[in-house]
């Protein structure tokens, strides 16, 4: 499963994710999202979870816990391509 992390400190970084989500569960893969530009980060990320139920009691867990001074956002992220058609409908 496909997990959005939003709402991150600027400062937070890939490997602090990467940690909390361990906890939960496998990861598959942590993606923190940079501005191309400045290399910083847009605060925001992507992690990937094999395992859906451990996917399903991280977000439970982690979604309003203060990180870094910020209260992050952790929800299921909504697959764009079945958005698209859906939306096309």
């Amino acid at each position: 499963m496909k997990i959005l992390v939003r709402n991150l400190a600027r400062n937070t970084t890939e490997d602090e994710l990467r940690n909390l989500f361990a906890v939960h569960g496998t990861l598959q893969s942590c993606t923190l999202v940079l501005d191309k530009e400045t290399g910083e980060s847009k605060g925001f990320a992507f992690v990937e979870m094999p395992k859906v139920g451990e996917a399903k009691l991280a977000i439970k867990a982690l979604n309003g816990l203060d990180l870094d001074g910020s209260k992050v956002r952790v929800k299921k992220a909504e697959d764009t391509a079945k958005k698209a058609a859906s939306d096309s409908e």
